[in-house]
């Protein structure tokens, strides 16, 4: 079974173009260092339907802001460590980034490595 990482922020309507730009430069180099799929999603259809709670219920984005939902998948938890070491010395990982000057709040996105309990 596979290894997936995952994500969730918010980032301002406004930068959303920024964000992309961002994550088309980070999907070229986990990609580039073994990363099997990178997946970037906005959200699109996000409404309460009763039955259970949806990304922003759970996540109180602010006023403007839109729910990135975001995914990396690998072979294994050891691939994934070993890819992840490759792309945090790689300094192409910076390019487009200014740390000062992020398109969102670093200290608002979750992060979590998963199991793949299913594959289909």
């Amino acid at each position: 079974m596979s290894y997936v990482d995952g994500f969730v922020l918010a980032v301002p309507a406004e930068r959303i173009d920024e964000y992309k730009a961002l994550a088309q430069n980070a999907a070229k180099v986990w990609k580039k260092h073994g990363a099997l799929e990178y997946k970037e999603c906005v959200q699109d259809d996000v409404t309460d339907n009763g039955f259970c709670k949806t990304f922003p219920q759970l996540f109180k984005p602010e006023q403007g802001e839109l729910i990135v939902f975001a995914f990396v998948v690998y072979q294994s938890r050891e691939h994934r460590d070993e890819v992840n070491a490759k792309v945090h010395a790689d300094p192409q990982i910076m390019e487009g980034c200014d740390p000062e000057n992020m398109p969102f709040d670093c200290k608002r996105m979750t992060y979590g490595g998963f199991n793949v309990l299913v594959e289909g």
